[in-house]
């Protein structure tokens, strides 16, 4: 007999079930921080690859992820959530074990993107089943607590990763993830096993996300390859410029005339939704960016471990997960413009204090403001989610989080690619500039590298062998000069965006119904999924 969907999962097993699923979600997420700090590792191992290489791995896999989300909608309607569940899961152990056993950078992204459409589909869908199964009176708790595990990744799942790269290899990254989809597959399918299925027969829009997945991917290969391809002088990259600029007109017309579109355009119309939508896509760009550029730096010109360089982030942990747990009820008595701009204004403030970072492995000057970030990081997505969803009402509210969700996972694997840009630019910028201070001795603290340089010299170095460990130290200073700039841009970007945010209208608490409120529930966590 099926059961139907009005007869939740209780006691031990809802416990199970959330243990599970939440275990799942941090997973899924942990994918694209944890590998971040392995592409050092990974760049290394695969055939034919150069440094910079290893990132196409995160940020396509960043644009599986977002097209996932899309895809995730008609799968749960066509063939019922909890089978779609378990599916995308068993896809998604397979996929990491495709992952795992890669030997060329081509097959290893082909395999990363079809990756991240299967972790598409698990997050939209597994915690719209899991919340339907919490009774109503907790099910702004479970909200919460979804949100708490949400974060996690960024912290938590960095270390991990470079963890299991110091220890066991970059590899075992993607075979931790088998056990864990497995065990969410089968406890999924036995707790949720003969739910009725109500199946909805919307005409899936092939053609619109056919077009988005090709402007998506062909805009981040402009931004992987860019620096290494020299930009518009490489065919590659012209040709996939070329194909963006004609397919991007091309799906704004298809989506306006499409009746369930991959994309609806029309909620930007809604003044709220695209102000949030603006400085979330935007903030995204730069924190995304950031982080993924700051912890592979760490490694390369901080000399830090992978597991220390993973600790730095677990300070992220001490102000964020409190700050997670409140954020929900101050949403519903503060105007969210006010929070939005403050939590800005705190983020240019980190930025900042980061971006003065002048003493090389001191992890004491990292750890500090990495704390704070952490606080902003938490009071990011709620605030723009309340934001983005007020004056939507209805099927428009979930199409408007799945939208929101998708179009800022995007922008993240953007940031990735456009901060090594400012990286690999301003640089050479420095070093020329150190190098002519240095030469001129035009000031007293130069003075010491020509000192450093006879010392060692007197120490048994030759002359070339004491140029080139100064020049060393030159490049090291102007690698963290250049992630400075990095820094003090983002912090003016927030600053820039702390200003934009009252373009939207002021918000006020509502009241909702029951089946209101759990749909508002269902499309806030959904646009909090980093």
């Amino acid at each position: 007999m099926p059961r139907g969907d009005s007869q939740p999962v209780s006691g031990w097993r809802f416990l199970l079930l959330n243990i599970v699923l939440g275990l799942g979600n941090v997973v899924v997420l942990s994918n694209v921080p944890g590998y971040t700090i392995v592409a050092p590792y990974a760049a290394a191992n695969l055939q034919g690859v150069t440094p910079s290489f290893g990132t196409w791995a995160t940020t396509d896999h960043m644009v599986g992820l977002a097209l996932g989300f899309p895809l995730a909608r008609w799968v749960a309607g066509r063939f019922g959530r909890h089978r779609a569940l378990v599916v995308a899961y068993l896809l998604y152990a397979v996929l990491s074990f495709i992952c795992a056993m890669s030997e060329t950078i081509y097959f290893f992204v082909a395999a990363r993107i079809l990756l991240g459409l299967a972790g598409g589909v698990i997050l939209p869908i597994g915690q719209t089943v899991l919340l339907n199964e919490y009774p109503e009176k907790l099910r702004t708790f479970g909200v919460g607590i979804w949100g708490m595990l949400g974060m996690m990744p960024f912290m938590v799942g960095i270390f991990i990763g470079g963890w299991w790269a110091e220890h066991f290899g970059w590899r075992y990254l993607f075979y931790s993830n088998i056990p864990v989809a497995l065990l969410a597959a089968g406890v999924a399918g036995s707790l949720l096993y003969g739910r009725e299925i109500r199946p909805r027969f919307h005409r899936f829009d092939f053609v619109g996300f056919f077009l988005l997945a090709v402007v998506f991917l062909g805009s981040q290969t402009i931004f992987n390859m860019g620096n290494d391809f020299d930009w518009l002088h490489s065919p590659i990259v012209l040709g996939a410029l070329v194909v963006v600029v004609l397919a991007l007109p091309c799906f704004v017309i298809w989506e306006l005339g499409e009746r369930h579109p991959a994309i609806d355009v029309r909620l930007f119309t809604h003044r709220n939704y695209a102000v949030a939508t603006v400085c979330s896509v935007v903030g995204f760009l730069v924190i995304q960016g950031l982080l993924s550029l700051f912890i592979v730096q760490m490694q390369v010109l901080l000399g830090y471990s992978s597991s220390l360089a993973g600790g730095v982030y677990l300070w992220m942990l001490l102000l964020s997960a409190p700050s997670a747990a409140i954020v929900h009820e101050l949403c519903k008595q503060i105007d969210v413009r006010l929070i939005c701009c403050m939590n800005f204004i705190g983020f240019a403030a980190t930025l900042t204090w980061l971006g003065m970072f002048d003493k090389a492995a001191s992890f004491d000057q990292i750890a500090w403001p990495m704390t704070f970030f952490g606080f902003s990081l938490a009071m990011f997505f709620t605030p723009l989610a309340n934001l983005a969803m007020f004056g939507l009402q209805g099927a428009q509210l979930i199409r408007a989080a799945e939208e929101f969700a998708l179009l800022r996972t995007v922008a993240g694997g953007f940031g990735i690619a456009l901060q090594g840009v400012v990286l690999f630019r301003r640089t050479p910028q420095h070093v020329l500039a150190l190098s002519d201070q240095f030469d001129g001795r035009r000031f007293a603290e130069l003075d010491q590298m020509t000192q450093l340089s006879d010392r060692l010299q007197a120490s048994g170095f030759t002359q070339a062998m004491a140029s080139s460990q100064v020049g060393r130290f030159l490049r090291q200073q102007a690698g963290l000069l250049a992630l400075n700039d990095a820094f003090l841009l983002g912090a003016v970007v927030f600053a820039g965006l702390s200003v934009v945010v009252w373009l939207a209208r002021a918000t006020h608490p509502l009241r909702l119904t029951a089946a209101q409120e759990l749909k508002q529930l269902t499309a806030e966590e959904l646009m909090e999924q980093p």
